[in-house]
């Protein structure tokens, strides 16, 4: 009866916490441009969308999906062997084990019709299951602290999932064992199957029981009678084996009831048949209802995510369904760090002492921004930096086993802190050209309203001279005057890759060339970016530039370094002769 309330309890918690997650992937925000949109029009776009699915071609395309990589998980085999191992164990023994043991009233019972726990191959099943999952853990376990996979980093959530796992486990293991051995609950089922009055057919019984059950006795020692173990077996043939296999069969249960057999006596005085019954249901009862809340609640969106990036795209699907999808991808993320072991500015994270700028790290910021939290301005300088700092070469995209569109969320996340944030960061970083290629998809004033306020932060002490319209007049006023070059090789197709300072012999020729020179190549064509001409042509850089034209040569970009240089170095003249 507890058992029953218990269960239906935490079925209560977890349709709720289900309920719960469900309503923030609709109502939750993330992302620039997405609070305008209401969670009753993302709800209607979901239904849309989820019927054009079912209603298409692309029926199929979810279905192969579904089969290779939710159920098979190809993704992760092709990424790491022993990952897919530890997953797939883990995911198939949780899932098989809630089913068909911790659900069996619901499930199991109504399922099969002969179905006991104690028969044939429900018992040995059980043990598989079991022992599926341990050995996943015991690989987690592994791989995290033996291992030390690089990059792979653990956080509160990561040891919650390992801990409630193992407790889960773990108990379970030693009931079965203590329900083996224990003298208690054979006595219990003799009366309650056998209800056997003889002494000797009892003892008979016991006996059989410790030679071939593993059951534990303080009166029935070896060696046994041969007679009285034959008599033994056909007493329990006659009242145990319709409604119990042997115990061999649930060969864990039945190796740990051996290793406990010389104190197996004293601990079923002591209780402990009930305590570990009350610990390993309660950790499954709690397990259960805390899943939609935790970690473990990417085993669900997780399969949502690889279907739904399946048959989504930027081009075809409505705003809506994007902005739904990446809310839901947050909850999907399993922290593998998949996407970290692959990301290319991995060095700038070690660099700077900031593991936010590694993608799986940012997730779990995301995810909290997502839900409203607010964060310190340490916390926000950051993750801000860690967005800065991505180089959108895509691979986290590429390689996430969960199949996380993370270049979109990027994308859309970044846009928000552009906004939001400080821009002067973005004017610095590789970011700059992949905003500028997504211009396309941000209305005018959306685009040009960070690019004034990055401007005016650069401008310092020359914001008098600032002309004030956007950043894109003025370099189209600077190219009237002559200071674009020639064509389309214009100073605004630099993305601050610092090439050109790099191989310039003259910044080589200084131990601080900062110092000595004021501004460095690459410094330069930032002023002119940002439409600071005066304080470009107020370099030294300018007058001790050799031009021999390596910085133009060896631009990925084609921008004609040299000649800017040289044209600066003609208008600083010219006004010097006025």
């Amino acid at each position: 009866m507890v058992f029953d309330v218990l269960l239906y309890i935490s079925l209560g918690i977890f349709s709720l916490g289900l309920m719960f997650k469900l309503f923030t992937w609709f109502s939750r925000k993330i992302g620039f441009g997405a609070e305008a949109i209401a969670t009753s029009e993302r709800l209607v776009a979901a239904v849309k969308g989820i019927a054009g699915i079912i209603f298409s071609l692309k029926l199929f395309t979810l279905i192969k999906v579904f089969i290779i990589d939710v159920i098979f998980q190809i993704r992760t085999l092709k990424d790491d062997p022993l990952r897919w191992l530890m997953h797939i164990l883990i995911y198939w023994g949780f899932m098989l084990l809630l089913f068909m043991h911790a659900l069996e009233a619901i499930i199991s019972e109504n399922i099969f019709n002969d179905y006991y726990s104690t028969l044939n191959p429900y018992l040995f099943l059980r043990d598989l299951f079991g022992a599926m999952v341990v050995a996943g853990l015991l690989i987690a376990v592994f791989r995290r602290f033996v291992f030390k996979v690089p990059r792979l980093k653990t956080n509160a959530m990561d040891q919650y999932a390992i801990i409630i796992l193992a407790v889960i486990m773990v108990s379970g293991l030693l009931l079965e064992g203590m329900k083996i051995a224990s003298p208690t609950v054979f006595g219990d089922m003799q009366e309650e199957y056998a209800a056997l009055d003889d002494e000797s057919d009892i003892q008979a019984l016991e006996s059989f029981w410790v030679k071939e059950n593993g059951l534990a006795s303080a009166t029935v020692k070896e060696p046994f009678d041969p007679e009285m173990i034959e008599f033994g077996r056909g007493l329990n043939e006659d009242y145990c084996a319709e409604c119990h296999a042997s115990n061999k069969w649930a060969f864990t249960g039945y190796a740990t009831a051996k290793l406990l057999n010389p104190v197996a006596v004293g601990l079923d005085h002591a209780g402990a048949v009930n305590f570990l019954w009350y610990l390993h249901f309660l950790a499954c009862f709690l397990g259960l209802a805390y899943l939609p809340f935790s970690k473990m609640f990417h085993i669900i969106a997780t399969p949502v995510s690889l279907l739904s990036n399946s048959v989504m795209s930027k081009e075809t699907s409505r705003r809506e369904n994007i902005i739904t999808r990446q809310i839901m991808e947050l909850d999907a993320c399993t922290h593998c760090s998949t996407c970290s072991r692959y990301c290319s500015a991995m060095m700038a994270s070690e660099a700077r002492g900031n593991p936010y700028i590694l993608p799986s790290e940012k997730m779990a910021v995301l995810k909290s921004l997502a839900s409203g939290k607010k964060l310190s301005q340490a916390q926000r300088g950051v993750i801000v930096e860690g967005v800065y700092l991505c180089t959108n070469c895509d691979r986290c995209t590429v390689v996430c086993p969960s199949g996380i569109n993370l270049r979109e969320l990027w994308l859309s996340v970044r846009e928000e802190l552009v906004q939001k944030e400080g821009a002067e960061p973005m004017m610095l970083s590789p970011f700059s050209l992949v905003r500028g290629l997504n211009r396309k998809n941000l209305q005018k004033e959306v685009y040009t309203n960070p690019l004034r306020k990055a401007q005016q932060a650069l401008a310092g002490e020359f914001d008098s001279i600032i002309n004030p319209g956007s950043l894109l007049d003025l370099q189209k006023e600077a190219g009237k005057k002559g200071l674009t070059g020639s064509g389309d090789n214009t100073f605004a197709g630099c993305f601050g890759c610092q090439t050109c300072t790099t191989v310039c012999p003259v910044v080589k020729n200084y131990e601080n060339p900062m110092e000595s020179l004021g501004l460095l190549p690459h410094q330069i064509m930032y002023c002119l970016g940002s439409g600071l001409k005066e304080a470009a042509s107020g370099a030294r850089m300018l007058w001790v530039c050799l031009t021999c034209y390596q910085c133009q040569e060896h631009c990925p970009q084609q921008v004609k370094v040299t000649d800017f240089l040289y044209e600066l170095k003609n208008m600083a003249v010219q006004k010097l002769e006025n």
